[in-house]
């Protein structure tokens, strides 16, 4: 029997994302805009905190079972920026440009060895809206920052993420070999093995 879980996201990339991730697990992902979920606020001051918060939302709007993720790129040179701001690193109405370009600035005259970074992804299951217990997977991508976009594919940072072990930007790879490496990729399937063991 297929098992519908909430998707506390909006963003079609990720939910197409997710999608090919699931495939042939018996659990179909539902955005949460098919319940006409209002944006939760994201207060918190930690990925883990603010995917909670966007999992409880979803799942008291929608009463189903929650899939929040809280991701974001941390770059060493700032400290660890843009971090838990990544979408909104240029503005709150910034487009992946804009942050992008933002990004370039910052780090602008840095040699390779300075421009170390990291994709995070903090994902979080809900059972229901007040579920004490909920299961928290993290993944993590290893990378560095180009000095222009390179690629098509991905969005948001990953024209500008380069993979050492592919010798290219992340939008560069096919989406399954992204699915394979990435941080959103390894959160999701180690929240996969935890749910075989979840009953409704």
């Amino acid at each position: 029997m297929t098992q519908r879980i909430v998707l506390a996201s909006n963003n079609p990339n990720k939910a197409r994302e997710f999608g090919q991730l699931l495939k042939g697990s018996g659990i179909e992902i539902v955005p949460q805009s098919h319940f006409q979920v209002p944006e939760a606020d994201e207060t918190g001051l930690t990925f883990v905190e603010n995917a909670i918060l966007k999992a409880r939302n979803a799942s008291a709007y929608s009463e189903l079972p929650a899939i929040a993720d809280d991701s974001g790129l941390e770059v060493d040179a700032l400290g660890g920026e843009p971090g838990i701001h990544s979408a909104r690193f240029a503005g709150d109405e910034a487009s992946d440009a804009d942050n992008n370009a933002l990004l370039l600035e910052r780090l602008r005259d840095l040699p390779d060895e300075k421009r170390t970074a990291r994709f995070q992804c903090l994902l979080v299951f809900l059972r229901h809206e007040k579920d004490p217990t909920p299961i928290i997977c993290q993944g993590t991508w290893e990378g560095r920052i180009l000095y222009n976009p390179q690629g098509e594919n991905g969005f948001g940072y990953d024209p500008l993420f380069f993979v050492p072990e592919k010798g290219c930007s992340a939008a560069e790879l096919p989406a399954e070999v992204k699915n394979a490496l990435s941080h959103r990729g390894k959160a999701l399937r180690c929240l996969v093995e935890r749910l075989t063991s979840w009953q409704p």
